[in-house]
């Protein structure tokens, strides 16, 4: 699977790249077709809490997944977005 980040306007540090890696890279044991995983990062103005938003959009063979969260830091944004990811392949794979 290739893993895209792209921070809107702000420099991700290396922590945060390698903390979604490995967060994205669980969805590949759901499900093993995935081809591309596009993360978007954003911090929403104004300057308040739950600011970061985080948005993931995955490509597999045969469908395609997208979730949006926003949260209090980004780590917590990419984990509920996981959770929602998660949730739809599971649905896709009960389908075949």
């Amino acid at each position: 699977m290739e893993i895209r980040i792209q921070a809107m306007k702000f420099d991700a540090s290396e922590r945060l790249e390698a903390y979604i890696e490995k967060k994205v890279t669980k969805l590949e044991k759901v499900f093993d077709s995935i081809l591309t995983a596009d993360i978007y990062l954003k911090v929403v103005k104004p300057e308040t809490d739950n600011n970061k938003e985080a948005e993931i959009k995955i490509k597999a063979a045969n469908a395609e997944f997208f979730a949006a969260k926003v949260a209090d830091t980004f780590e917590q944004a990419i984990d509920e977005c996981v959770d929602a990811l998660d949730k739809q392949i599971k649905k896709q794979k009960d389908k075949y």
